[in-house]
C-alpha cells in the first residue's frame, strides 16, 4: 500500500510541475511517459577509482577514474625481452628502414626516401628492402627521378620485393601525389599519410616517428601482433594488427610506444618466431602463456 501510495503522490507531483512549468513541463512528462516501464529502474553502476582517490562527487572533486586494465607481469615481460634485445643484432636492426635512407640527404629527401622504404617493406623481409633501396639510392632517389624513371626499370630494381608490381603503381601515384599536394614532401599526419596509394597505418605512423620524429601511435606489424597475442597484451585475442593497436594504445604507457614496435620485431625475428618459436631459448618461456603450447 505504501509503494501504491508513493507512486500516486509522484503523479500528483508530475502532474503539479507540468502545470507550473508549462509547455516545457508538458513535453518533459510525456517524454518520460514514453519511456519503457523498466527502464525507469535505477540501475547500480560499480565505479573503480584509483588508489587514494575518494569520492569528492559532492564537494566538487574530480570525476572518479575507471582503473586501467593492464596484462599480468608485462613490465618483467617487457624487461626480459629488452635482455634479449641487448645485442641489438636482429636483421631490423641492420637492414631496417632506419638504415635504409641517406641521413645526409636534404630533409624532403631523406623523408621521402623514409616513405618509399616503408612502403618497400611490406611482407618483405629486412634484407630484401634494403638491397633494393640501395639500387634506388645509387641511381638518385628522389621524387623527380622517380617520376622520370619507366616502370619497367623501377620494378627492376625494386624486385623481389613482396607484390613489387602493384609497388611500382603505388610508388609512382603516390610520388606524383607528394609531389603535386604536398610540395614535395610528405604529409605531417598519419591521417594524409594513409590516403596515399599503398601506405596502411603501420606505416603512417613509422614514417610519423621516424621521418617527422614524432609518435602518433604504436606501429603494429606481423610480429607485434603475434607476440602480443600470445603474451596475452591485449584483452581479447585480436585477429588484425590495426585491431591490435588500439588494444595496445589503450593501455600501453604512451613513452613506450616509440619503441615497442623495434623491441618486438627484432625478438620475432631472432626468437618468437611465427613458425615453431624458440621458446627454450626464451627468457619469458616461464611466465609467457603460449610457451607451452609450443
Amino acid at each position: 500500500m505504501a509503494a501504491v501510495v508513493s507512486a500516486r503522490r509522484g503523479s500528483a507531483a508530475a502532474r503539479g510541475l507540468g502545470r507550473a512549468g508549462g509547455a516545457a513541463g508538458a513535453s518533459q512528462a510525456r517524454g518520460t511517459a514514453d519511456i519503457p516501464r523498466r527502464s525507469r529502474r535505477r540501475k547500480t553502476v560499480a565505479i573503480a577509482y584509483e588508489p587514494g582517490q575518494g569520492d569528492g562527487g559532492e564537494q566538487g572533486g574530480p570525476e572518479p577514474q575507471r582503473l586501467r586494465w593492464e596484462p599480468r607481469d608485462w613490465r618483467q615481460q617487457l624487461e626480459r625481452i629488452r635482455e634479449m634485445r641487448r645485442n641489438r643484432d636482429a636483421p631490423v636492426d641492420e637492414m631496417g628502414v632506419e638504415k635504409c635512407y641517406d641521413s645526409s640527404a636534404p630533409p624532403q629527401v631523406m623523408r621521402y626516401q623514409v616513405l618509399l622504404s616503408l612502403m618497400l617493406s611490406s611482407q618483405t623481409k629486412d634484407q630484401v628492402t634494403s638491397a633494393a633501396m640501395l639500387r634506388l639510392r645509387q641511381h638518385g632517389l628522389t621524387i623527380d627521378r622517380i617520376l622520370q624513371m619507366d616502370d619497367a626499370t623501377l620494378g627492376q630494381m625494386i624486385y623481389p620485393v613482396g607484390f613489387w608490381r602493384n609497388k611500382v603503381k603505388y610508388i609512382k601515384q603516390t610520388t606524383a601525389i607528394l609531389k603535386q599536394k604536398y610540395g614535395g614532401d610528405i604529409p605531417r599526419t598519419v591521417e594524409e599519410l594513409v590516403q596515399l596509394p599503398g601506405v596502411g597505418p603501420k606505416m603512417a605512423h613509422l614514417a610519423m616517428t621516424i621521418a617527422w620524429d614524432s609518435v602518433s601511435g604504436i606501429a603494429v606489424d606481423t610480429h607485434v601482433h603475434r607476440i602480443t597475442n600470445r603474451l596475452k597484451w591485449v584483452k581479447k585475442e585480436t585477429r588484425h594488427p590495426e585491431e591490435t593497436r588500439v588494444a595496445l594504445e589503450d593501455w600501453l604507457p604512451r613513452d613506450l610506444w616509440r619503441e615497442i614496435n623495434w623491441l618486438l620485431v627484432g625478438f620475432g625475428q631472432q626468437i618468437c618466431l611465427p613458425v615453431n618459436p624458440r621458446c627454450n631459448e626464451c627468457l619469458n618461456r616461464d611466465l609467457c602463456p603460449a610457451a607451452e603450447r609450443h
